[in-house]
């Protein structure tokens, strides 16, 4: 690595800031900016192509009913909720830090907006608090319990996206896996789906009752009623 990159890489990120533009709310940080956009997740739903998504297979259901619910405890910039969605799930996400749940709300915006994702829209429901507490309240007894903790920090932080590097700034991996898990088996749901690093530890040291592995992530599936 060149003195400059070295320099440059070793330079504190900018404090993160919000900025609307003519495209929708962003994340900006130094010379990195961060614009969440559901469209983008169109080539992996359309057409019946959430079928082949890890995650849809993980939350596949037997007599599921018209209108199941899924609770997205970790929903984050929402990707993982429009795919439960186009499954046909009633998704209620939940995004407690205020930052990235004003990102999250500005995109979900700008997706009804367009025709091609306006069904599944219809079918998030963003909450602006803490999923540990909605859960633990009785006010949720969801079909499906989707838990995507922030993995821990790599050694290598080149193997981070850069604009993830913005959401680290807000969010760091998650400390409380016990408290997550207990919350999440609280809401008696037929199902908890937990993502994990394809070789990571399970949550909480909970082993599944099956796992779904892909390249980079595994899916494991507690499997409750």
């Amino acid at each position: 690595m060149s003195m400059t990159r070295k320099r440059a890489a070793e330079m504190p990120l900018e404090e993160p800031r919000l900025a609307m533009t003519e495209e929708g709310l962003s994340l900006c940080g130094g010379d990195l900016k961060l614009l969440p956009d559901l469209r983008t997740m169109l080539p992996r739903i359309e057409n019946g192509k959430w079928q082949h998504e890890m995650l849809a297979k993980a939350a596949k259901l037997r007599d599921a009913g018209d209108a199941p619910v899924a609770v997205d405890a970790t929903a984050g910039l929402g990707e993982d909720s429009v795919i439960l969605a186009a499954a046909g799930f009633q998704v209620h996400m939940f995004e407690q830090d205020p930052v990235i749940a004003a990102l999250l709300r500005d995109a979900l915006r700008r997706a009804a907006l367009d025709e091609r994702l306006a069904g599944t829209t219809e079918r998030l429901v963003l909450h602006e608090e803490d999923s540990i507490a909605a859960l633990k309240s009785g006010r949720f007894h969801p079909d499906i319990v989707y838990l995507d903790p922030m993995f821990p920090e790599r050694a290598k932080s080149g193997l981070i996206k850069k604009k993830f590097q913005l959401l680290q700034r807000l969010e760091r991996p998650c400390g409380n896996e016990e408290e997550l898990l207990s919350a999440a088996l609280t809401a008696e749901p037929r199902r908890i789906i937990i993502k994990r690093p394809a070789r990571g530890a399970h949550l909480a040291g909970r082993k599944p009752d099956y796992s779904i592995t892909g390249k980079a992530v595994r899916y494991d599936c507690l499997v409750l009623r």
